[in-house]
């Protein structure tokens, strides 16, 4: 099994992305190593197997990429968090702050039935302002939010604190 710190080194550090002063942790040199990439599935699901999670809500657009394995590794459905006007159907929408700006995340209205027990994924947790419109899009809907995974979380920018009273895992810590 790879190790988190032989994970890092497969993360690449991209300054300046989107604008300047952020640093873009992107996750595809994971992604394009089969080995490495069924290793982390594997490692972001671990926690959740015996949680019976219903569904699984991953978030777009990254967050689609380990949600939807996570989901079949978890015998769960899948329910795409997307942005704003992607969606064909009625939908419930939330408006959230990023470190960057604002953004808006919508999910179909008859995603989940009531008390639904669904696992939020994402790749990045950093300021938590992404993950907190997740989980409200999710009680709306009167889903029961199991927990938050993500790969990597950005301790610096305290999204966990958005995230208080629930289960956040987070494999990689900057």
């Amino acid at each position: 099994m790879t190790r988190p710190e032989q994970l890092k080194k497969l993360v690449r550090d991209v300054p300046d992305f989107p604008q300047p002063g952020i640093i873009f942790r992107d996750i595809t040199p994971i992604l394009a190593d089969k080995t490495v990439f069924r290793e982390v599935i594997d490692l972001m699901s671990k926690h959740w197997v015996d949680k019976d999670v219903d569904h699984v809500a991953a978030i777009e657009a990254r967050g689609f990429i380990p949600g939807a394995a996570i989901a079949i590794r978890l015998n769960a459905g899948f329910i795409p968090i997307r942005k704003a006007g992607k969606l064909p159907w009625r939908v419930l929408s939330h408006s959230y702050q990023l470190e960057y700006g604002t953004d808006q995340l919508d999910v179909h209205e008859d995603a989940l039935t009531r008390d639904d027990r669904v696992l939020i994924v994402d790749d990045v947790l950093a300021t938590g302002g992404t993950a907190a419109a997740a989980v409200e899009l999710v009680r709306k809907l009167g889903g029961d939010v199991v927990g938050v995974q993500v790969l990597i979380e950005l301790s610096a920018l305290a999204g966990r604190k958005r995230l208080s009273g629930i289960d956040v895992v987070s494999e990689l810590v900057y």
